[in-house]
């Protein structure tokens, strides 16, 4: 029994170490006055770019971002990772973060709105007004976040499911980890059109341009939530009410996000 016990503990400090690792806080565990903070890839100049003004508003307070695939940081979470607030790209993932009683009851609220966007290189002279021109021989690629674990990439494929476009398209899909990764192929020309988020595409203003919105099924809107085993309560609930405020809500209106 005393040996099982041991080798549970130590298959939860490994477990635990590989969270640290994933978060890239293995040589430094967060400080008593650290917030961390995982969130979707398509988020990551805004954060960034509030981080100072937010830090400003409440000193001690140091932001750790932590950018990925929404689902990716899902299973972070699941898997121990110490995070104190988690904002996701779409529902239903933050739906299953619930679900799992990973949040704060309570604590959860959208924050911003985007919209899904077909890109292509921007010296790119192919035609493109609709998605059925992806259909076209000269499309041989098109990049889109893989639609098992990113939320860009389930916007895609359900927009080319409805249109009954995803058998054709999808052996030409080029799936990305997220949906950055998806831009950046654009922006290389490594493939001749792409998925992305409108914020995202704006960010390589010079490298893409958009062709047209893609219409969703359901509104792309952003939620966010403090999460039950975070260590910082009550800084990670001050950070989801500046999401909200003025402040935030003006660095997030000027990297292209809307309110929600």
């Amino acid at each position: 029994m005393a040996f099982a016990s041991k080798a549970q503990r130590i298959t939860r400090q490994l477990g635990l170490i590989a969270a640290f690792a994933a978060l890239g806080l293995l040589t430094s565990v967060a400080k008593a006055g650290d917030l961390t903070v995982s969130a979707a890839a398509s988020l990551s100049n805004a954060f960034k770019e509030l981080a100072p003004s937010f830090e400003a508003q409440h000193p001690g307070t140091k932001l750790l971002f932590n950018f990925a695939a929404s689902d990716a940081l899902l299973a972070q979470i699941a898997k121990g990772a110490p995070v104190d607030v988690f904002a996701s790209a779409d529902q239903d993932t933050m739906d299953k973060a619930q679900a799992q009683k990973l949040v704060l009851p309570g604590s959860r609220r959208d924050f911003a709105r985007n919209a899904l966007v077909l890109i292509t290189p921007a010296d790119s002279q192919l035609a493109l007004s609709n998605l059925a021109d992806l259909q076209k021989p000269e499309f041989k690629r098109v990049a889109l976040g893989k639609p098992e674990t990113v939320p860009a990439g389930r916007y895609a494929k359900g927009a080319l499911e409805a249109t009954k476009l995803w058998p054709i398209i999808e052996p030409k899909a080029v799936f990305a980890s997220n949906v950055r990764q998806a831009l950046d192929y654009v922006a290389r020309g490594e493939v001749e059109a792409g998925f992305v988020y409108a914020t995202d595409a704006a960010v390589q203003k010079e490298k893409v341009k958009v062709a047209f919105t893609v219409p969703t099924e359901t509104p792309i809107r952003y939620p966010v939530a403090v999460l039950a085993e975070g260590q910082n309560r009550e800084a990670a609930r001050k950070f989801v009410d500046y999401l909200s405020a003025p402040a935030g809500q003006a660095v997030l209106a000027k990297f292209g996000f809307h309110k929600p």
